[in-house]
Parts: structure tokens; sequence; C-alpha cells
């Protein structure tokens, strides 16, 4: 048992022997077809389209960013809510991330960059071309309000520009949605404003016109007493009298008083300076009606760090496609060998049979 062992066991070493020894005998087979395959990948390599890739972060806004949006907002009873960091740079990520964007980006710059050099293919195609050559992703893990925006592309400084660009155009667009809805909301608490001051206003006038009837009738009853001027009345009395002269009492100020008083509220040109408050509102809803917050004054985004020129490209990775290519030529160098000395020991065989 031990003996047979043995014997395997220097079977195998002899087999082994023998195979590196063939191999060796086709050397040249090996290291010609290593040496085809490492000058494919060299020229490969040198001849390969060099792509640089740009990367760039955004991140949210600080509150002294959007600090003139929320000019004349107030978290008190009845006026605009405070817009905060978050809901801004929300509105600048749903931007971001829209396909909206990723289309208008396609049509105006991506197109357009190409040249005619590809107009044999298809839109899909090239859209699927560029939706690898620019992606917009979370940062990470930790920091889920952090995107990247990175490029792909032949020319450096074009990725650098696209990336930019990109979040550029977001920005925009961001902006003009927050602002159309400030000035939503100005406009609405505007009108509100308004319809308040019509109210009160016409309360105001209804309010002279009814003091106006119970003056009248208190005329009457002043006439009809002969009542010309206010009774002289002496003593402590005369103080509480002159005191309740309203209502039912009215009639003792007098027909004199009362026709002069009833003349001037019937001349009034306007009830506005006898409304408690109403100069505020007015202020308020001219403030409103104005307010217009300019677009270079807020910022949506901040772009974390600068954006650099990569110097060194991404694909393709020369050193890794090398190694590989000679270690691919190796292998196939010695398998061809195998099979050169499988079918040269067919053929010796062959006449012997």
């Amino acid at each position: 048992m031990r003996d047979n062992r043995e014997r395997l066991s220097i079977t195998e070493e002899v087999d082994l022997i023998e195979l590196i020894e063939r191999l060796w005998r086709r050397k040249l087979l090996i290291f010609g077809t290593a040496l085809t395959v490492l000058i494919a990948a060299v020229a490969y390599v040198f001849l390969a389209t060099p792509i640089y890739q740009a990367k760039v972060f955004v991140q949210a806004p600080t509150q002294n960013d959007i600090a003139n949006l929320n000019y004349g907002r107030s978290e008190g009873q009845g006026g605009l809510g405070v817009l905060t960091v978050k809901e801004v740079y929300d509105t600048y990520l749903r931007n971001l991330l829209s396909e909206s964007l990723r289309r208008k980006f396609f049509r105006e710059v991506y197109l357009p960059s190409l040249d005619g050099k590809v107009t044999d293919r298809g839109q899909d195609e090239l859209y699927a071309r560029y939706v690898k050559a620019l992606r917009v992703t979370v940062a990470g893990k930790d920091t889920p309000d952090r995107y990247s925006i990175t490029a792909d592309l032949p020319d450096a400084q074009q990725a650098v520009k696209w990336v930019t660009l990109y979040a550029r155009m977001a920005g925009d667009l961001a902006k003009q949605e927050v602002l159309k809805d400030a000035r939503s909301d100005a406009l609405v608490k505007a009108g509100n404003l308004e319809q308040e001051i019509a109210s009160v206003q016409e309360t105001a006038r209804k309010r002279r016109e009814d003091q106006i009837v119970q003056l009248r009738e208190a005329l009457a009853v002043a006439r009809s007493i002969g009542l010309e001027k206010p009774p002289i009345i002496s003593g402590n009395l005369s103080t509480e009298v002159s005191a309740r002269m309203d209502g039912s009492l009215t009639y003792m100020r007098g027909s004199k008083a009362l026709e002069a008083e009833i003349e001037n509220l019937e001349k009034r040109p306007s009830d506005d300076p006898f409304i408690s408050g109403l100069r505020a509102q007015q202020a308020g809803l001219a403030f409103f009606r104005s307010l217009d917050v300019p677009a270079e004054s807020i910022t949506v985004y901040r772009l974390d760090g600068d954006v650099e020129l990569p110097d060194k490209p991404i694909e393709p990775r020369k050193l890794l496609i090398i190694v590989a290519a000679a270690v691919l030529g190796l292998l196939l160098g010695c398998i061809a060998a195998i099979i050169a000395n499988l079918l040269r020991g067919r053929v010796r065989v062959g006449p012997g049979a």
C-alpha cells in the first residue's frame, strides 16, 4: 500500500516535470502569444480616448444665504411664515434630481457639444450615454442631504464646466420656484389686508350713517322742546348730566350743536382718520404689494469646496490593463502550447496505428 503511494507520487512529479519541459520547448509560442496580447493591450492603452472625472459636492445654504427671502415674514399671528433652510434646500434638491432638468441639460448642453459627430445614433442611445456620463448621487449615507454631481468626459475642462453648470441650472430653477412662491404669498397677504381694510372702512361708514340717524332723532327732540343750547346746570349734577349727553339724552346738547355735528358728519370726506389701526394696515398693504426679493440676493445651495481640474484620467487604467494582458497572454500561450503538443502527439501516433 505504502509502495503504491510512493510510486503514484513519483509518477505525478514526473508528469509535472514532463509538462514543464514540454511547455519550455514551446517557449517561443508561449512568449510570442503573450507578447502579441501585451502589444495589443499597450496599443489600446495609448490609443483609447482618456476619460476624466470631475465631481462637485452641494449642500444646504446658511440662514444668512436666505435672509432676504424672509424679509417681512414673521411667526406672529397673521404674518407670513418664516422660510427655513430645509424648505429652501428641499426645493433645490427636487429640481436637482428632476427628470425635467436632466432633459433640459441634454437638449441645451449635451447635444450641442456633439457638433454633429454622432448624428447617425438615435436619441435613446445618445441619452443612455449622457446618463452614464453625468450622474447625481448622494455623497454618503452619513450625510443624506449632501449630493455629488459627477461628469466623466474626454475633456477635463468640459467635465468641470458641466458639473458646475448643472448645479447652477438647478439653483436657477429652485430660485425661480422659491421667489415665485414668496411673491404669491405676499400677494395673498396683500389681498387679505385689502379685504380687511375695505371691511373696516365699510363698517366705519355704516357707523357714521347710524350716528347721523341718531343725531337727527335727537335734533327732532331738541327742536320739539325748543332747546337750542345745552341747559345750564350747577353743581355736581352738571358734571353728571354732561357726561351722559348721549343715547337718550343726546338731545340735551341743543339743536345748534346737533345741527353742526350732523353737518360735519355728512361733509366728512373719509372715515379713515377715525379708524383705529387703519394706517398700519395700509402700510402693510403697500409693503406686501411691492415686496419683490431680487434673485441675486439669495442662495439656495452651497458648493462644498472648489471644483478642481482633473489632471489624470480615470480610464483607461493603464497599469491594470498591462498587467492583466501579460497574465492573460502567458495563460493563452500555455494553452496554445499544450494544444500544439497534443496535436503533435496525435500526428506521431497516427502512422504507427
